[in-house]
């Protein structure tokens, strides 16, 4: 049926065009014609507007310096698109996916043919994910990061050991709703019956909607800042430094590699899920595995640096609160440097609140574009911004290969925007020798 993992790639692809369609029952249709290959995982679900990626870097690093082999899905991808679906970070290996597709296939073609339609790009993946880790290679825990929402999501099937709501925030508004109720409700869905939940929300109202869902679903509800906090916060040598107190331990000095005070609540979310894991379920996670997890986390895409000097980092900020943490680490991190920023997003993001974002730094501001299906426009990007100091760059590869040539040690570039910009970025990057330097090093 495939002869390859690009053929799968291919078909997986060619579902784009049905577009996002809400809902469970296509799911729960190729779940039972599979013996519920979900309930036969250990899963851990990861939803929220931001910090999903970096909660389960963070969790995962940790589950693996205590001896357990941690299945992970998440999305979108940056590099390649096995990484959606990986083992120890390791991504899915070829003859996997296609082993794993070739089963999924004759019921996506069922499923077209039927009342319900056809499954969407995500639903495959999902479905994929899921036979992958019951039926080809096993783990001991799955973590499940949310796609869109949480009460409609694809994932939203399966019933985990622990439920995670990082963030929320402004975004999928055409879907979830335009207020942040409406979208807490919506990530608020991910709660199911008994099952603990943790949550780093900073957000009143949504703090609010959790609790009430998680009171309703009979779910202990662990809160950032009142159930577990994060102090001593201090800046190192491009780490943070910190305390975790929980309400089982106190971890001094833990340090994290992934920059930014959101991380560390990221963190915090995924030091209190380790000791939920430890305390309730009887897994055992000793303290050592929670301070070299977190060193050791990584996470492409997020405030990942290039180079320091002169400063290139790519940061996927793909909505209003994802852009401000990026502007705050920026400041933090670089803070005597020059800053540029090369933006684009996707057409359906609220622009207008991230470009204001963008508007009131000192930044200078390069709009720009790209290939694909939802990409805004530059001429609407730049009539958007009111700031004196934009410019428009419809062609990004040509401008950045003429900027980073030209760049000194004062001057920091951002490259920032959707995850799907960051992608392609990352791409160009490695396979074209643009740099009198090298990435990751410093300029003599």
């Amino acid at each position: 049926m495939f002869a390859t993992s690009e053929d799968v790639i291919r078909w997986i692809h060619e579902q784009k065009s049905l577009g996002i369609k809400p809902g469970l029952k296509r799911m729960q249709w190729m779940m039972e014609r599979l013996d519920y290959p979900e309930r036969r995982l250990r899963t851990i679900h990861i939803g929220g507007t931001n910090g999903k990626g970096s909660t389960t870097a963070f969790l995962r690093s940790i589950l693996q310096e205590a001896g357990f082999e941690v299945g992970t899905f998440t999305s979108p991808y940056i590099e390649t698109f096995h990484e959606r679906i990986s083992v120890n970070g390791q991504p899915i290996q070829d003859e996997d996916l296609v082993k794993a597709a070739t089963v999924i296939k004759p019921l996506a073609d069922e499923l077209k043919d039927s009342s319900l339609g056809a499954p969407t790009e995500f639903e495959l993946i999902t479905a994929i994910c899921f036979y992958y880790f019951a039926n080809i290679h096993p783990v001991d825990f799955v973590l499940v990061e949310v796609g869109l929402g949480g009460r409609l999501d694809s994932t939203n099937i399966i019933h985990p050991l622990l439920s995670i709501i990082t963030n929320i925030g402004y975004d999928h508004m055409h879907i979830l709703g335009s207020t942040i109720d409406q979208i807490a409700r919506e990530k608020a869905g991910i709660i199911k019956n008994g099952v603990p939940v943790i949550t780093a929300s900073l957000n009143e109202q949504a703090k609010k909607i959790i609790e009430e869902k998680a009171k309703e679903k009979k779910s202990k509800l662990y809160e950032f800042g009142n159930h577990f906090r994060a102090d001593n916060i201090q800046k190192g040598n491009f780490q943070e430094q910190f305390t975790v107190t929980t309400l089982f331990h106190q971890y001094e000095s833990l340090a994290i590699s992934l920059l930014g005070t959101h991380q560390i609540r990221n963190a915090s979310v995924a030091v209190m899920a380790a000791e939920l894991l430890n305390t309730y379920y009887s897994f055992v996670i000793e303290k050592e595995a929670i301070y070299n997890g977190l060193k050791k986390a990584t996470w492409p895409g997020r405030f990942e640096i290039l180079s320091k000097n002169p400063a290139i980092v790519l940061d996927g900020a793909h909505n209003k609160e994802g852009l401000e943490s990026l502007i705050l680490t920026a400041k933090r991190h670089f803070p005597d440097k020059k800053g540029t920023v090369l933006f684009t997003a996707l057409h359906d993001k609220p622009l207008e609140m991230m470009v204001q974002q963008l508007d009131r730094t000192d930044y200078h501001i390069v709009f720009t574009q790209f290939s694909f299906p939802r990409a805004s426009k530059v001429d609407d990007l730049y009539r958007i911004s009111n700031s004196t100091r934009k410019e428009l760059a419809p062609d990004w590869q040509q401008y950045l290969e003429q900027k980073i040539r030209t760049l000194h040690n004062d001057e920091l570039l951002i490259v920032t925007g959707s995850l799907y910009f960051i992608s392609e970025v990352k791409a160009f990057l490695s396979n074209k020798e643009i740099r009198p330097f090298a990435l990751n090093e410093s300029r003599n």
